[in-house]
């Protein structure tokens, strides 16, 4: 059994969601950006997840193997008994589990940053240096509330993953607490 397989999946979700929130304060920044080197207004920036393959192993940061008192690349995935169910294949299909019911590749990863394609607003504001003919200053599509809500959301999911770590952490005491009790008998 792979004990730190809890650490790395909320591992993978506390990565994921520091860039979420890194992408999103960056849209704040530039909501009044006018001109950029690309040309045009500042456009919205999104993070795009995925969840990890079955064939994906995980490996700790190596910030965390050290906190733990490990070495590096420690805890290897156990060899799957068979091959690894595909999705529809039996009725562990689709929980990410293999054959012997260890979780593999569960977690998340970040695809990709993209730009958001929607409009911007048009403002009117003739004494803008980036004001066209009649007035108007193409602004960012950025929306406050939207990032706001956005940054909330990453908040929470980070603040979720922090506390399946300490959840984690805490079980793995507890059991060892219990193996080094029954072996002094």
């Amino acid at each position: 059994m792979r004990v730190f397989s809890n650490f790395e999946i909320s591992a993978s979700g506390l990565s994921a969601e520091r860039l979420r929130m890194d992408v999103v304060a960056n849209n704040i920044a530039n909501v009044e950006t006018t001109r950029t080197a690309e040309g045009g207004p500042y456009r919205r920036q999104m993070v795009v997840f995925e969840p990890r393959r079955e064939d994906t192993q995980f490996l700790l940061p190596s910030t965390l193997r050290a906190g733990l008192g490990l070495p590096p690349d420690t805890d290897a995935a156990p060899a799957a008994e068979g091959p690894s169910m595909a999705a529809g294949a039996g009725p562990q299909a689709g929980l990410g589990l293999g054959q012997a019911g260890w979780a593999q590749g569960q977690g998340v990863r970040v695809v990709s940053v993209i730009q958001d394609q929607g409009p911007g607003r048009l403002v009117y504001e003739p004494g803008h240096p980036d004001a066209d003919a009649n007035g108007y200053v193409a602004m960012p599509n950025v929306t406050l509330i939207n990032e706001m809500v956005d940054m909330m959301s990453a908040t929470r999911a980070y603040e979720a993953n922090v506390s399946a770590i300490e959840s984690a952490k805490s079980m793995a005491q507890q059991a060892i607490s219990i193996v080094g009790q029954s072996s002094a008998f």
